[in-house]
């Protein structure tokens, strides 16, 4: 199957059908099930894809939009102006591109550099940083770009798209296979390819030759002669989403499914990189091109798409204090159905448990500096965050 979730329309093509998605479910979903509740917290937006917070901020939530702006929410209410407008950057002319993602640097209070990804106008997609106005500190200053980074990509099609810093400092890029079918191009298992993969650089400070970024010394490939030393993980299909463990430092990392099955892999923190997870190999533990398991690292969580399930949406493991029985779990959706699920490693086996049929389209999850999640919906452009119910 096509990964819905991750792949966008052209604009009017993805308007009319999210107008009929609203005909027929209504506006103003309860999202309720079992003891949660996804509560809105304001809605408004244009297509949002992704939630974030910003170091020592306890004010603002920063949601970013399909077709290239970054809002900033504050009191429930959205700021007239954006953070940042990258539209006439971002192109949108193909299902599957768009404004992804944005990371607040660790230093953001001093240096004020955030992290942004897309697809330009030529169907790469992009890594760039921009720097907050030194007048506004509610706006990014857009003369401030700087590009890092662009992968060329064949088909414009799984560009994947998660950005985090990790509990190391260093910045994690995931990227989809490039989309060509059952990834007959082989991205996703060549280590010369920075498709497919979980990337992982130094943002802190420049490399060699004129590069906007460092390769960490003990990146997995760097000693590789035939490897791009960025990557960090291979055998990724389109990891849309990925988080660490604000506490442990452990990364959850998911991975949208080609006809049956969707993922959940798993790096203990102190992990060392390098893993295989195996597309196009396996899809989940279920076999595609098949071939051996050696070297291969299979999900620790998948389910299938039966009940109508069609691409997953990771998020992130509840570190908040309102719900304190929800403590360690991760949590996940499914963005066809609205299922949403948690997770947990309890006596060496993974117990997942629904918590909530909230019937959105959960596009992405974030999550604040106290440990809250919350959550953007595409069909309603709305935001809102986990509580409980009762």
């Amino acid at each position: 199957m096509q990964n819905v979730a991750y792949t966008r329309f052209p604009r009017i093509a993805l308007a009319i059908i999210i107008f009929i998605l609203i005909a027929i479910t209504g506006r103003d979903h309860p999202a309720r099930a079992a003891n949660y509740t996804f509560q809105k917290i304001a809605d408004g937006f244009s297509y949002p894809l992704a939630v974030a917070t910003a170091p020592g901020d306890s004010q603002r939530i920063f949601v970013a939009q399909l077709f290239g702006k970054i809002r900033i929410v504050r009191g429930g209410v959205i700021l007239p102006e954006p953070f940042l407008d990258v539209t006439a950057l971002v192109s949108t002319k193909v299902y599957g591109q768009g404004l992804y993602d944005l990371a607040f640097d660790p230093d953001y209070v001093r240096n004020g550099f955030v992290y942004v990804d897309y697809v330009n106008q030529a169907g790469d997609p992009v890594l760039a940083r921009y720097t907050r106005s030194a007048l506004n500190p509610d706006m990014a200053d857009p003369a401030s770009a700087k590009i890092l980074l662009t992968i060329p990509h064949p088909h414009g099609f799984h560009y994947g798209g998660q950005l985090a810093f990790g509990p190391d400092g260093y910045l994690y890029y995931s990227t989809g296979d490039g989309g060509s079918p059952l990834d007959s191009d082989d991205s996703a298992q060549n280590i010369n390819s920075l498709l497919g993969a979980l990337l992982r650089i130094d943002v802190s400070q420049a490399g060699t030759n004129g590069s906007p970024y460092r390769i960490p010394p003990d990146n997995p490939y760097v000693s590789t002669p035939s490897a791009r030393p960025e990557l960090w993980a291979k055998g990724l299909r389109n990891p849309w989403r990925f988080s660490f463990d604000q506490v442990t430092g452990d990364l959850y990392l998911t991975d949208v499914g080609e006809d049956v099955y969707e993922e959940i892999d798993f790096q203990p923190a102190g992990d060392k990189g390098g893993e295989n997870y195996g597309w196009n190999r396996y899809e989940g533990t279920n076999a595609i091109m098949g071939g051996s398991k050696d070297g291969l690292t299979f999900p620790v969580v998948e389910y299938t798409h039966r009940d109508k399930n069609c691409a997953i949406t990771g998020g992130y493991v509840y570190r908040g204090t309102a719900m304190p029985e929800l403590t360690g779990s991760y949590i996940f959706g499914d963005y066809c159905t609205g299922i949403v699920w948690r997770t947990r490693l309890q006596g060496g086996q993974w117990t997942t448990v629904q918590m909530a049929q909230t019937g959105l389209t959960i596009t992405a999850f974030g999550q604040d500096s106290t440990g809250e999640i919350y959550a953007v919906d595409f069909k309603t452009s709305s935001l809102y965050k986990l509580v409980a119910s009762n």
